[in-house]
C-alpha cells in the first residue's frame, strides 16, 4: 500500500492477483496470515496466501509486498515456491477470523466479524489489523438487529491470546517486543524442550533474528529440531554470514542438504562466503551492502539508507560501483558516507562525491588487520574488494566485535549498570 493510502478491507484481496517486478502475474491471494497478540493490541500481519500454478499454496512475508492498490499485489524478489504451513502462531484471516463471535468491550454484546482492515504503519514495513467490521445480533430498543458498525480492534474481545498461560503461543506472543538479542538470551535459558517450542512459533524473519543472536551450540540445537524446510527457510531468512557461520558447524552431509534447500541466490551468496577462512574479511563480510550505480543520485541513496531491515552498520555508507548492483559487482568506484550524503543537493550524483582515496579491504585480509582498518578510519563498515577490482561484501563492526569477544560472551546476561552476575547474588 502507497504511503499515506488508506486503510483496506481483506474482503477486497480475496482472489486478486500478485504480480512480480516485471508485471507477470505470479498467483492469486487467498487468504492472509496474522500474528494475534496478548491483550487487546491489534494482530501484526505476517504476509499472505498466494495460490501460483498447480493450485499450490505458498507464503508470501509481507516484507515482500511493494505494493498493495488497484486490485493487485506487487511483490518483489523471488518467491518461495514451498507449499504453506500454517503455525501454531499463526490465524488465516479469511479462514478463522471472518465470521466469528466476539464481544463488544463496551456493552457485552455479541456481534459477528463481516470484516477486518489492515494498514501498514507509518515509516515502518510492518502492518497490522487495526479495524473490525461487525454486525450485531439483536439489541434493545435503540439498536436494529443486524445493525452494522466498524470498530477499532481493542473494541471487541474473543480473538487475543490469553494474558497468562504456559503455552509456546503465549510466550511467543509475551516475548513479541523484546530485541532479539534479549529475546535470545530468553531463548538460552529455557529448558531444550521449551526452547524448540518457542523457535518452531516464531516466524522465519524473527526466528533467523534471534539465532543470529545465540550461542553457536543453542544455534545448531534449534536448526536440528526443525523440519528441515523451514530450516531452509530460515538460513534464508539470516545475514548470509550468520548463515554461513552457522551451516559452516554442521556435518558436511547436512550442510550440503540444507544448501540445496536454499533459494539458488541465497544458496550462492553462502557458499561464496563459506570459501573464505573464518577470521579474515572475506569470511567475516556481509554480502548484501546497499550498492549504487555512478547515475544514482543522492535521493536515490537516502531512499536506499532509509529501508527499516538495514542494520545501523550497513546503514552508514553507500558503495558506488559498475552494473550489476548486486555483490560481486563490475567495479567498485568509492564509498560515499551517511553524512556527506545529508551535506548534499539530493539531485547531486553518488559518483561525484564517492571518496575514492581510502583503499579497499581485500578479501584475505586478517582479522587483526581488519580490526585496526576500522579504528585507524573511523569506520562502521568496509568494502571488501577482490584483485579484479569487484565489490564482493562489506565488513561491518558488529562482526567484527562478535569475533573479538571471547567465545561465551552470548552466554553471560547483559547489564547496562555495569554490575556483574556475581554481584547481583552476593
Amino acid at each position: 500500500m502507497a504511503a499515506g493510502a488508506s486503510r483496506i478491507f481483506v474482503s477486497h484481496l480475496a482472489g486478486i492477483p500478485v504480480f512480480d517486478p516485471n508485471g507477470d502475474q505470479v498467483g492469486r491471494v487467498r487468504d492472509l496470515v496474522a500474528m494475534l497478540r496478548v491483550g487487546r493490541r491489534p494482530p501484526r500481519l505476517l504476509g499472505l496466501v498466494v495460490e501460483v500454478i498447480g493450485r499450490r499454496r505458498i507464503f508470501l512475508p509481507m516484507t515482500r509486498v511493494t505494493g498493495v492498490e488497484s486490485g493487485q499485489v506487487i511483490t518483489t524478489g523471488v518467491l518461495n515456491v514451498r507449499r504453506f504451513e500454517q503455525r501454531p502462531t499463526e490465524r488465516l484471516v479469511l479462514g478463522e477470523l471472518l465470521d466469528r463471535r466476539v464481544r463488544l468491550v463496551e456493552d457485552g454484546a455479541e456481534v459477528t466479524v463481516l470484516d477486518v482492515a489492515i494498514q501498514q504503519l507509518p515509516a515502518r514495513r510492518d502492518w497490522e489489523i487495526d479495524k473490525v467490521f461487525v454486525r450485531r445480533g439483536g439489541g434493545g430498543a435503540l439498536r436494529r438487529k443486524g445493525e452494522t458498525l466498524t470498530v477499532e480492534w481493542s473494541a471487541v474481545t474473543g480473538f487475543s491470546l490469553e494474558e497468562h498461560g504456559q503455552g509456546a503461543e503465549s510466550l511467543v506472543a509475551t516475548f513479541e517486543r523484546m530485541r532479539p538479542a534479549d529475546l535470545a538470551n530468553v531463548l538460552h535459558h529455557l529448558t531444550p524442550k521449551r526452547r524448540a517450542e518457542v523457535a518452531a512459533a516464531l516466524d522465519d524473519d524473527r526466528l533467523a533474528d534471534v539465532l543470529e543472536e545465540l550461542p553457536e551450540d543453542d544455534q545448531i540445537e534449534i536448526l536440528g529440531k526443525l523440519k528441515e524446510e523451514r530450516a531452509a527457510d530460515v538460513l534464508e531468512a539470516m545475514d548470509p554470514d550468520d548463515a554461513a557461520d552457522l551451516l559452516s558447524e554442521l556435518p558436511e552431509e547436512d550442510k550440503e542438504r540444507l544448501l540445496t534447500l536454499m533459494r539458488p541466490d541465497d544458496a550462492a551468496d553462502v557458499r561464496r562466503l563459506m570459501s573464505y577462512e573464518e577470521r579474515t574479511a572475506g569470511g567475516l563480510m556481509t554480502t548484501e551492502p546497499i550498492v549504487l550505480r555512478p547515475d544514482a543520485t543522492v535521493a536515490d541513496a537516502l531512499a536506499r539508507v532509509r529501508q527499516q531491515d538495514l542494520s545501523p552498520a550497513l546503514a552508514a555508507q553507500v558503495y558506488v560501483c559498475r552494473a550489476p548492483d548486486e555483490t560481486p559487482t563490475g567495479k567498485y568506484l568509492g564509498t560515499v558516507h551517511f553524512q556527506r550524503l545529508l551535506r548534499d543537493p539530493p539531485f547531486t550524483l553518488v559518483s561525484a562525491i564517492a571518496d575514492t582515496d581510502l583503499a579497499p579491504l581485500s578479501p584475505d585480509t586478517p582479522l587483526p588487520s581488519v580490526t585496526s582498518y576500522l579504528a585507524a578510519y573511523n569506520l562502521v563498515a568496509a568494502p571488501v574488494v577482490d584483485e579484479s577490482g569487484s565489490l564482493l561484501g562489506a565488513v561491518t563492526v558488529d562482526d567484527v566485535l562478535d569475533h573479538l569477544l571471547p567465545d561465551d560472551w552470548r552466554e553471560t546476561e547483559f547489564d547496562p549498570e555495569g554490575e556483574s552476575e556475581a554481584a547481583h547474588g552476593a
